[in-house]
């Protein structure tokens, strides 16, 4: 358990310190200027806005905007590079992001009721774009969205997968 606490925190010290990604280069500035560790800035970052979700108002624009701006960033630039693992990728998230959203449609009267729940859907929010192994997108996409969808359009599918390609 350690170990892999360690291996999270490795990454996250990484990807923080990325200088290819978009919050590499502002992480750098904020942490020059008030010299603290980035790694810290976004702890207390991920409590504000965990704090915000339990305490604040409006939690469904915060969750929202957690689960929308940086896949839809990211898409973006998986759209303009020549590899297509990462196109896969996000295209797996938002097919998970959208039959999610549609659920999430029917059961709005329930869910009002939840207190934590905009806490708990940013969470899962993150889940599904968590860079790892653990993505939890391609785990809800390969464990039960395509099974569902071979069951019903096998056949169909390879043939429309083969008269595009």
């Amino acid at each position: 358990m350690a170990a892999s606490i360690m291996e999270v925190k490795d990454q996250l010290d990484k990807s923080l310190h990325d200088e290819s990604k978009p919050w590499g280069s502002v992480m750098g500035k904020v942490e020059a200027a008030t010299g603290v560790n980035r790694t810290v800035i976004f702890l207390g970052v991920v409590v504000f806005i965990g704090l915000w979700l339990v305490f604040g108002y409006a939690g469904q624009l915060v969750c929202n905007l957690v689960g929308f701006v940086y896949p839809a960033y990211a898409s973006m630039h998986a759209i303009e590079s020549a590899r297509t693992d990462d196109d896969k990728k996000w295209l797996t998230y938002w097919v998970v992001f959208a039959i999610f959203s549609l659920l999430e449609f029917f059961t709005d009267i329930i869910t009002g009721w939840l207190p934590l729940y905009w806490f708990f859907k940013c969470i899962f929010m993150v889940w599904l774009m968590m860079p790892t192994e653990l993505n939890g997108s391609i785990i809800i996409y390969n464990r039960i969205i395509r099974p569902k969808f071979l069951e019903h359009n096998g056949e169909n599918a390879n043939k429309v997968l083969t008269k595009e390609h």
